[in-house]
């Protein structure tokens, strides 16, 4: 049996993904979770790790919790840093986290303001 692992999702696609789900959504209404916020994004994470599951039928999969992170976070983070022009303060604050794990993750993805 083959283990799947690193690299497989296409997350590039979830952004297109994302855009369809809102554009298609009933009455130009945002559908919201419990917590008031927006599911679209939680939508899009569902429709691709369904996806990937269907399209590994039979293999082995490791370290999934892992891969998503990676996968996820690095697009979060530049993304974030950009939209506050590598203002660090700005970024975690955005991301309601503290600097200095800011910065620790930064560096774990080797990311550069």
């Amino acid at each position: 049996m083959t283990v799947v692992s690193n690299n497989f999702i296409d997350i590039k696609n979830s952004k297109k993904m994302l855009l369809n789900m809102n554009s298609t959504q009933e009455n130009n209404t945002i559908e919201k979770n419990k917590e008031g916020h927006s599911s679209i994004l939680r939508n899009c994470v569902c429709s691709v790790l369904e996806n990937y599951i269907k399209d590994i039928e039979g293999h082995t999969i490791e370290s999934l919790y892992q891969l998503v992170m990676e996968e996820v976070e690095t697009p979060l983070l530049e993304t974030i840093m950009k939209h506050t022009n590598g203002n660090q303060s700005q970024a975690a604050k955005i991301l309601g986290i503290n600097r200095g794990t800011l910065r620790k993750k930064l560096k774990q993805y080797n990311i550069t303001e």
